[in-house]
Order: structure tokens, then C-alpha cells, then sequence
């Protein structure tokens, strides 16, 4: 079943001038079709200005249409009246920790959204104490958010977001503002999400390695999806990535390198035990 899904989705960010009049219109989606299946773990990437950021606010219903169609979990997100329904089946996680942090104790922040939406009391402890588990905060439970690191401070948004029990979770850019073992903690957070507890991971990135673990990868360039399928799929085609603005892995470019020498290596080599296991053979 899929849990988004999307056909001929446009989107145009329109400026007008200071009498109201149209001045200009930059067509940030260009009528794209794809889905997402319930607990897959997909993986957008795409240059700056590709269009990755305005689709995740698509998603999260922060931004309509302006023509074709977008469902999540069934609920069309043009319809003002479920915007509710849509944001609980998809929590969105933001590139800036500090901006989905609000309280000043970290079990606090993880149950405001809970609260928020009429949860009784008992069961918000619950919720609390299972995301916080879930993402390897429960020691920090009673710490103010602001002494922790980027890297936890990212887990404790993603806790706070799986507290409202969402299908889906959308993370834009979630490892923008981190050192690499921030980053690290993150990919390994939202994996072991999505492998226990079968939670839909949509995941726009422009760091290849992050995306390695993925069901599927959709590669954007200005508006449009140009390549889809799976990491090993996308990251075979190293030219074509290069065309848009986009690097591979630094495994994948090494074995690409050594295919290009003479060496009988295959396409697509994701992590460096595959590269030592084809270099063995030979």
C-alpha cells in the first residue's frame, strides 16, 4: 500500500510586485509522479535548488499544489480539512534542531506534541519513555535540551515526532548542521526505526553515504525526477550523476576509478567490503 503518492505534482513559487501583480514565477516542481510504500525508507537527492525541500513541505502539507495532486495516506493534501490528519500520518523533521525544540526538559519537549493533540496524560508519559527508547535519549530524559549535542538535540526532534505516532517521517536534511558523528547517531536512528518499528522514512539529503541503506533512492534536478531506483542502481551511473551536480560515495568513486584502470570490478560497489571482497577475487 502506499502511504505517498504523488501525480503530475506542481508546485510554483510566485512573487508578485508591491500593486499585487505577478513579477515572476519560478516553477519549483514540475509535474513529478511517484509513490512510496508503507515502511519503505526512501532517500531524494538532489543539488541545491533541485526542488527536494519544497517536495518534503508538499508532503507535510505546508505547501499546495498548484496543480496535479499529492495524497498521504490517502487524505489529498489540498484538502484544508485534513490538514491534521495528513501532519499526524507524516511528522516532518527540520534541518535545525533548535527550531522544533521548544521546553526546557527533554521529556517535556518529546510530549508536547502528544498534548497537543488531546492524548490523555497517562498515555503521554508512555509515548514518551517508548520514542525517547526508540531513539536512544531515555538516559537524557530530564536534561534541558540545550546542553546536549547537535547530533542528540536531532534525536530528541525525532523522538518528539515519533511521540505523535506517525506513519511516516519526513527528515529534510536532518544531518546539515552536524559533525560526522552527529550524523552518524541520525542515519543510524532513523534505520533502526525504520527496520523495528516499520516506520515510512523519507529522507532528502545531498551526504551519498547517508543514503546507502535505502530502499530507493529518486534523484531531482531542477523541479523534475531524473533518476529512480535502488542505491546500487543509482550509483552505478557515476557520469550521469555527475551531470547533475552530484557525487557517489567515495567507495563507489575509487572502484569506478579502478573499472576505468583495466580492473574487472563490477558497477555499483556501495561499501568497502564489497571493494575488498571483489579486490580479493581477483
Amino acid at each position: 500500500m502506499d502511504i505517498i503518492k504523488a501525480s503530475e505534482l506542481t508546485y510554483e513559487y510566485i512573487r508578485r510586485n508591491e500593486e499585487g501583480d505577478v513579477d515572476s514565477i519560478n516553477q519549483a516542481i514540475k509535474g513529478i509522479d511517484f509513490d512510496i510504500a508503507k515502511g519503505d525508507f526512501v532517500a531524494i537527492l538532489g543539488h541545491n535548488g533541485s526542488g527536494k525541500s519544497t517536495l518534503a513541505k508538499a508532503i507535510n502539507a505546508i505547501l499546495a499544489p498548484t496543480s496535479g495532486s499529492l495524497w498521504v495516506k490517502g487524505y489529498d493534501t489540498k484538502d484544508l480539512d485534513k490538514l491534521w490528519d495528513i501532519r499526524q500520518a507524516a511528522g516532518m523533521v527540520f534541518q535545525n534542531p533548535d527550531n522544533q525544540i521548544i521546553a526546557t526538559v527533554v521529556e517535556e519537549d518529546v510530549g508536547f506534541g502528544p498534548e497537543n493533540i488531546g492524548i490523555p496524560t497517562k498515555e503521554i508519559w508512555e509515548r514518551v519513555e517508548e520514542s525517547l527508547r526508540a531513539v536512544g535519549m531515555l538516559e537524557y530524559r530530564k536534561h534541558s535540551p540545550n546542553k546536549l549535542s547537535g547530533g542528540q538535540k536531532q534525536r530528541v526532534a525525532i523522538a518528539g515526532i515519533m511521540a505523535m505516532k506517525p506513519e511516516c517521517i519526513v527528515l529534510d536534511e536532518p544531518t546539515a548542521m552536524l559533525d560526522p558523528n552527529g550524523r552518524k547517531d541520525v542515519i543510524h536512528t532513523i534505520t533502526e526505526l525504520n527496520k523495528r518499528e516499520n516506520v515510512t522514512i523519507l529522507l532528502i539529503t545531498h551526504y551519498m553515504d547517508e543514503v546507502i541503506g535505502a530502499d530507493k533512492v529518486i534523484v531531482m534536478d531542477q523541479g523534475q525526477i531524473v533518476m529512480e531506483g535502488t542505491p546500487r542502481e543509482v550509483f552505478s551511473k557515476v557520469e550521469e550523476l555527475k551531470k547533475y551536480r552530484l557525487d557517489v560515495p567515495q567507495v563507489t568513486e575509487l572502484a569506478y576509478e579502478l573499472k576505468k584502470s583495466g580492473i574487472p570490478i563490477p558497477d555499483g560497489i556501495l561499501t568497502v567490503d564489497e571493494l575488498v571482497d571483489e579486490l580479493s577475487r581477483l
